[in-house]
């Protein structure tokens, strides 16, 4: 899907903003995307990197079914190039023999099904670039009545946008800063992109939106940058959409940069707290302040959390404060207990 022919005999990728044009045999930038004679066909269709039921708070999401658990799976490939990738071994794998669990659409909503999960995250690599695979995939999810997440950094055109969100239920968008000389020199991409995503999914559709940055120390983590951003997403998005600070770890081509302190975590979420934002979260880290959702009327603590465990939990079915009867933004269910922060490998029983 998304492509048509140039004049030149080429053909253009129409599905993100980088706009391969490509020659026969040839593949996109993300490396899974390849025109074969006069279309395009994704090279990962069905294969998978691997399967984990893992909690929804991993993703990160703490407003959607919070102590549930997610089946998480992704492929290969990506089209960013972001120089500090955290999970490069997949997302700039270039082996495709890496890709060893197969899987049908159905098959992965039969076992999320199977396993209890409450929803299928696509994650690990962007699932952007598997669209047409996870698009299935989520029909599939759909009709057993799994729920749909994809982990994303929201770079994508406008028309595939509305097909791809369209079928998610939720969604975890990684703004990696707020400059375009950050995206730029760092990703490969742009800026302005991932900004348009934000507002259509928060805006035109019914897809639950989480926000999460990675901060990197002297790259994207000044007060003034924070402030910016912080202040950008209350106006645009509102100050109920959740934003997670996440600890930076040196990998993939900036291993020389130091890890990101928990002290920056915690300034940042302050900082975005004073520019109206109402959940803001520290990831990566053991900081139970950092990780309390807490009531916006009356402040109460409503769901207490130490990492991706839930130690305390007071929403009623309905999703409201129990003390206020404030309506807490989310989407919530009567709650089942936490998942905890155990990853369980799964090995799909069906190949079909």
């Amino acid at each position: 899907m998304w492509w048509h022919a140039l004049p030149d005999g080429r053909i253009q990728c129409d599905l993100c903003p980088r706009d391969c044009r490509l020659h026969d045999g040839q593949r996109g930038q993300c490396f899974v995307r390849q025109r074969a004679g006069d279309a395009m066909v994704l090279t990962t269709y069905g294969r998978s990197s691997g399967f984990c039921v893992d909690p929804i708070e991993k993703k990160p999401l703490n407003h959607f079914y919070p102590g549930s658990s997610v089946l998480s799976f992704g492929t290969a490939g990506c089209n960013l190039a972001c120089k500090f990738c955290q999970n490069w071994d997949i997302s700039k794998s270039r082996d495709m023999d890496r890709l060893m669990d197969q899987a049908s659409p159905a098959a992965i909503a039969q076992a999320a099904a199977a396993s209890g999960c409450r929803s299928v995250a696509f994650t690990y690599n962007d699932p952007v670039i598997f669209a047409e695979y996870a698009l299935d995939t989520a029909r599939a999810c759909h009709a057993l009545g799994v729920k749909t997440v994809a982990v994303t950094a929201g770079y994508i055109h406008a028309e595939p946008r509305r097909a791809f969100f369209g079928e998610m239920d939720a969604a975890n968008v990684d703004l990696k800063a707020f400059t375009e000389d950050f995206y730029f020199k760092l990703t490969g991409a742009h800026l302005q992109p991932v900004l348009d995503t934000l507002k259509y999914l928060v805006h035109e559709t019914q897809c639950w939106t989480e926000v999460t940055t990675l901060l990197i120390p002297g790259r994207n983590d000044s007060d003034d940058e924070l402030r910016r951003m912080s202040a950008w997403l209350a106006r645009e998005l509102g100050p109920q959409v959740p934003l997670h600070f996440t600890a930076f770890h040196p990998d993939y081509k900036l291993d020389d940069l130091p890890a990101t302190p928990p002290a920056t975590l915690t300034r940042a979420r302050r900082i975005a707290r004073e520019e109206g934002l109402r959940h803001v979260y520290t990831g990566n880290v053991h900081d139970t302040e950092g990780g309390t959702t807490f009531c916006d009327h009356c402040q109460a603590a409503l769901i207490v959390r130490d990492w991706h465990r839930i130690l305390q939990y007071e929403v009623t079915d309905d999703g409201r404060c129990p003390h206020c009867a404030a309506a807490l933004a989310g989407r919530f269910e009567p709650y089942k207990g936490s998942f905890g922060s155990r990853r369980i490998p799964v090995r799909l029983a069906s190949h079909a």
